[in-house]
């Protein structure tokens, strides 16, 4: 019963209730603008509300967290430029559906599923949070390391149909994300004796460029093509839908909570890795992945809301922050003067229910202001070419200065637009370069980690890892998943049907 009134102390007070709803207004509108990400927004807020109550602060905080990683979702469908990483995938399948008319249907949709995803998300953190958090922490950097070779597999659903060719493409990203000085020795990699290139380069300006830049230079070849009008005769979902897609979005939000609540990864994993779930499992899709599957929206929209809830499982219960933006929360509950961890859980329950309650809170409001203005939003591809095309490089560029204030991210962004865009002419996906350059540097660290703690012996590793469950089941997984893409495997399947 304590319980409960603390979870409910955000919905009884309008002041409360107003600041999570202004909060997850203007997360979804900040997380649709590439280059504006949640943490950036989350970090300025904490400068407002240092001398706030700190329910008060939480409250928009929270709000501002949820929202965000929703709205990546609008760019990504209308434009396909992904407000943030974790809406990379949603793109694949959301941008295909706008094209086609149905950008209303894929917002109401991908509205639904992520609140649904939001929703497993908090129920998980609410009952199985120390659960959750010890499988959590039982992972080595040696697990790290195979869990970012299994999302490597995932080049072979991003690879479209020409898997040399995605693979090519993916091991680009890997040397994309390498570059920079060595986090571990401070050795010099791929800069070339250039200075700038010692921070490396930003994985959001090489998403903007390939997928923003890239897609505004093709569609210079469709100038006089005819704008296609959207078709908006319904936005919430029909219920058969929500009930056909609803297992998939359940099983796509448990990927979602799991790889959420492993620190260091989060919501783009989660995403991407539901997508390859999503590809893989279903037989029969409307139409092909990556021409506007409405599964390949389903997935990653589920899991990236469910992520949220999965970020701060480590956080409230260990003092381990599971992404970026919960490691700023935790900052914040330090000048609160509260202290995140074990100690938190039994000290200060009001705050994990109070949290649970917030969070709950902001997924309502998302299905509230996600299905709102949807008519309006749609109205941007049907824009006239010559227009829309400036609006995308302005936005493209606003986004890119906006991740460091620096002109240099902008030339990146550039630079790899017009890469994306020669790839696209040539065949080859945009998509694995993204993956590559976001799992190079976790497969990186983990793997210099792992191997140093065996004293660099390989024998070490490997033995380790045999007499490890958690690890064979990844490298179970990893071989599972290789062979099935084997021709052999491939071929075999094939003779079945």
């Amino acid at each position: 019963m304590e319980a409960l009134s603390f979870f409910a102390i955000s919905w009884v007070s309008p002041e409360l209730l107003a600041l999570t709803a202004l909060g997850t207004f203007l997360g979804i509108y900040v997380g649709a603008i590439p280059g504006l990400s949640v943490t950036m927004a989350v970090s300025i807020l904490i400068s407002f509300t240092f001398s706030w109550d700190v329910n008060n602060a939480l409250c928009l905080m929270v709000g501002v967290y949820m929202g965000g990683v929703y709205g990546g979702s609008r760019t990504a469908i209308l434009l396909n430029i992904p407000g943030a990483p974790s809406a990379i995938a949603t793109a694949l399948d959301g941008y295909p559906l706008a094209q086609k008319g149905l950008a209303g249907e894929a917002i109401g949709l991908s509205t639904v599923m992520s609140v649904i995803g939001g929703f497993v998300g908090i129920m998980v953190l609410a009952v199985a949070a120390p659960v959750v958090s010890d499988f959590a922490i039982s992972f080595q950097p040696r697990d790290y390391m195979l869990l970012g070779v299994l999302g490597i597999m995932l080049v072979g659903s991003l690879s479209g149909n020409s898997l040399a060719k995605g693979i090519l493409a993916g091991a680009f990203g890997i040397v994309i994300g390498t570059v920079g000085l060595d986090p571990l020795t401070a050795e010099e990699r791929f800069t070339f004796g250039v200075v700038d290139l010692w921070n490396g380069i930003n994985p959001v300006a090489v998403m903007i460029g390939l997928f923003g830049i890239s897609e505004a230079l093709t569609q210079l070849h469709y100038m006089d093509k005819i704008t296609v009008k959207q078709v908006i005769h319904r936005i919430v979902p029909k219920w058969k839908d929500v009930k056909r897609f609803l297992p998939l979005s359940l099983q796509s939000s448990s990927i979602g909570v799991i790889v959420g609540a492993l620190p260091g990864t989060g919501g783009d994993i989660a995403a991407l890795m539901a997508y390859d779930y999503a590809k893989r499992t279903t037989k029969n899709p409307d139409v092909p992945f990556g021409e506007g599957a409405k599964e390949g929206l389903v997935a990653p929209e589920s899991a990236n809301n469910a992520a949220v809830s999965g970020a701060y499982i480590p956080m409230l219960t260990l003092g381990i922050p599971g992404d970026a933006v919960t490691a700023v929360f935790i900052g914040a509950l330090f000048i609160h003067g509260l202290n995140p961890g074990p100690l938190l859980m039994i000290e200060q329950p009001n705050i994990f229910w109070f949290t649970v309650g917030n969070l709950t809170l902001a997924n309502l409001f998302i299905l509230v202001f996600g299905l709102t203005g949807i008519r309006l939003f749609s109205k941007i591809v049907e824009c006239p070419k010559g227009l829309l095309i400036p609006i995308i490089f302005l936005l493209s560029i606003v986004g890119a200065y906006s991740i460091n204030n620096a002109v240099t991210d902008v030339w990146w962004m550039l630079a790899f637009g017009v890469i994306g865009y020669f790839m696209k002419q040539y065949g080859y996906p945009v998509g694995p370069v993204i993956l590559g350059v976001i799992l190079s540097r976790l497969i990186d660290e983990n793997w210099r980690r792992a191997i140093l703690s065996e004293q660099g012996s390989l024998s070490g590793f490997f033995g380790e890892a045999l007499t490890s469950p958690l690890s064979c089941v990844l490298m179970v997984t990893i071989i599972g998943l290789f062979v099935s893409h084997t021709p052999l495997w491939t071929g075999r399947n094939k003779n079945k049907i």
